[in-house]
């Protein structure tokens, strides 16, 4: 990113007082004022396709109504906002509604944690639990795992750049080749029950381990179902828990509720953040099996776990998933993108790209990784906001809402594909 187009005027005052560890602001170099599902619109009154929805923050889009008017309604009846973990109305609301739509249909009986409202937060939650049942204190992860940026869950995310942050030596996890890692010939549980079951490996039984069915920041690898319930049999064999990060991918990201659904598994616990929240509000919870809900009173607790605000707008968006409509409309928009991408593999054969990716999360990986970036910023002029996703940033990453119009939808496909001629117009005169 060219660091010179930040002395833009009209982001003076970002520029001087804010920390130079913003990020986002460096792609989309402009100063957002309103939004409506899909599309947003600047200062200036330019209009923009988003194919970003807040990182997966925003899956029932910007401004959604009928949340939105829950809201308004809520606190326009002086409904309370904070109230730590004390018992509140919105918070039965949501209990049950959670109880009544996500759970009782596929048989479960989870409890419900509400950590800090942060994917982190979640994520660290699962991994202090499942060491307190379990006793043990390495946690397995994988190639390419993204799980939040504290300490614990930088422990166990792959990501060189992001674990360097840290500033100190990161411990008692070790990473396993994920599904796909070594090709799409290679099955790597083998590897994985060999290393854990030979004294002799250094490979200590760990308390848990941790995944995502579709590995977002990691650059769109999204694991068989098949390796997924074998993973879950590694892991019961074994009495390992099996924490499922389903932070971005969850909500409806790759088509139904949870992105594990079609593997047929459970896992002992479930992390879920993001788009839990209904219209963007900060919301995250931590979903355990009654057995392992072992915490003393206050054992993890934050003072930001009773957002009420929240509550109102997860229960509402909870009714997306009563029927299987809102399923079926992901499927019909995720068979657009995929076609889409399919072609622009065949035409453009001197990327040597990669379509990755499922549901309402696909995207092309390039093979000059500098690619993806460069047709994010042109993307960007042209109107639409997408970003990218890898350990390279290799892979130009489509994320739109769930609810975007198909019109809209097929507008920014169309900006894309115009966006990658322009690429290679660029790349045929080096």
């Amino acid at each position: 990113m060219n660091n010179q187009l930040l002395e833009m005027p009209e982001l003076t005052v970002f520029n001087d007082l804010e920390s130079e560890v913003r990020s986002y602001c460096r792609s989309f170099q402009t100063v957002f004022e309103k939004a409506k599902n899909a599309k947003l619109w600047d200062r200036n009154g330019n209009e923009y396709i988003d194919f970003f929805a807040g990182a997966g923050a925003l899956n029932y889009g910007h401004n959604n109504e009928k949340i939105r008017g829950k809201l308004v309604d809520y606190m326009m009846q002086d409904g309370v906002t904070h109230s730590l973990d004390m018992a509140t109305e919105a918070k039965e609301t949501f209990l049950t509604q959670f109880q009544e739509v996500i759970l009782k249909p596929r048989g479960w009986n989870h409890k419900v944690m509400f950590p800090g409202p942060t994917g982190t937060n979640a994520v660290e939650a699962a991994l202090k639990i499942a060491r307190k049942v379990t006793g043990r204190s390495t946690i397995l992860s994988f190639t390419n795992a993204f799980h939040g940026m504290s300490l614990g869950s930088l422990a166990v995310t792959g990501n060189s750049f992001k674990r360097e942050g840290a500033g100190i030596a990161l411990s008692h996890s070790v990473f396993m080749p994920y599904d796909g890692y070594y090709g799409n010939q290679v099955d790597t549980l083998p590897l994985i029950k060999k290393l854990l079951d030979d004294p002799g490996s250094g490979v200590p039984l760990p308390a848990a381990v941790i995944v995502e069915a579709v590995q977002g920041e990691g650059g769109l690898n999204a694991a068989r179902l098949d390796w997924l319930k074998g993973l879950e049999q590694l892991c019961k064999e074994r009495e390992i828990l099996l924490i499922l990060d389903d932070i971005q991918m969850g909500c409806g990201r790759t088509g139904p509720f949870f992105s594990f659904d079609d593997a047929d598994i459970e896992p002992d616990i479930i992390c879920l953040s993001k788009s839990i929240g209904g219209f963007g509000l900060p919301m995250a919870i931590t979903l355990l099996k009654p057995e392992i809900d072992i915490w003393e009173p206050g054992e993890h607790n934050g003072t930001f776990r009773g957002n009420n605000l929240g509550f109102v707008a997860a229960a509402e968006a909870l009714n997306y998933w009563k029927t299987e409509d809102l399923q079926q409309d992901v499927e019909i928009r995720a068979n657009h993108i995929r076609k889409v991408l399919d072609n622009i593999s065949v035409n453009y054969p001197e990327f040597s790209g990669e379509v990755r990716g499922r549901g309402l999360i696909q995207g092309f990986a390039f093979e000059k990784p500098e690619l993806a970036g460069r047709l994010s910023e042109i993307a960007f002029d042209h109107g639409l906001i997408m970003e990218t996703s890898g350990p390279h940033s290799e892979v130009a990453k489509i994320m739109p809402p769930l609810t975007i119009e198909i019109d809209t939808l097929t507008d920014g496909l169309g900006i894309l594909k115009r966006s990658l001629e322009q690429l290679s117009a660029e790349e045929r005169r080096l």
